[in-house]
């Protein structure tokens, strides 16, 4: 539904936009990547730690919103999402990782909580997909049995752990591939 939050992608762009050294803020980012998105390390720590480990001709507050920019939405996925949600059929559920910052940023800036009733963030649980941990939690808390359920995510390395735990998984690839993946399980997409 959203562009990856702070991917390698996003992280080429930065290191491009603010002249970083690239292989050096990799090498940061992998160390404390983990810390940072179970929340155990804050945006600015890890920024600190990545970034302004030594003076830079910019500031935190620039780079942040950078970061938060690199958030972008897939509307025509966005909308599958949300007509999922208005029909009452489902409990929608997320599970995913990412900082606190970009979590809070992303779930206000594109109204998640009218489409999602949980959010299960690494962030917020200190776990992290695939850890198969993260999808027994999300299971817990919904209340549902792995049949019940249909996990999707864009990276086959998410979805082995929910297809072992049995939830029906769909790799997202593009909303028209979407749509007929839900409708081979019978969910009905307006």
């Amino acid at each position: 539904m959203l562009t990856n939050a702070w991917d390698h992608n996003e992280r080429r762009q930065a290191v491009a936009k603010f002249g970083l050294h690239g292989e050096d803020f990799e090498r940061r980012h992998e160390s404390v990547v983990s810390d940072f998105e179970r929340g155990k390390l804050k945006l600015r720590e890890y920024l600190d730690h990545t970034v302004f480990y030594c003076d830079r001709p910019f500031t935190p507050e620039v780079f942040e919103r950078f970061m938060f920019s690199c958030s972008q939405a897939n509307f025509e996925v966005l909308a599958v999402a949300r007509s999922l949600a208005a029909s009452g059929r489902y409990l929608l559920a997320s599970i995913n990782n990412e900082s606190a910052e970009l979590n809070t940023y992303r779930i206000c800036e594109y109204r998640l909580k009218e489409i999602f009733e949980l959010f299960v963030s690494s962030c917020f649980v200190g776990l992290r997909k695939p850890q198969p941990e993260i999808y027994q939690l999300a299971l817990n808390l919904t209340q549902r049995r792995p049949e019940e359920c249909c996990f999707i995510d864009d990276r086959p390395e998410n979805l082995e752990p929910a297809q072992q735990l049995g939830m029906h998984c769909v790799r997202m690839q593009g909303v028209n591939d979407l749509r007929n993946d839900l409708d081979q399980l019978g969910i009905r997409v307006c």
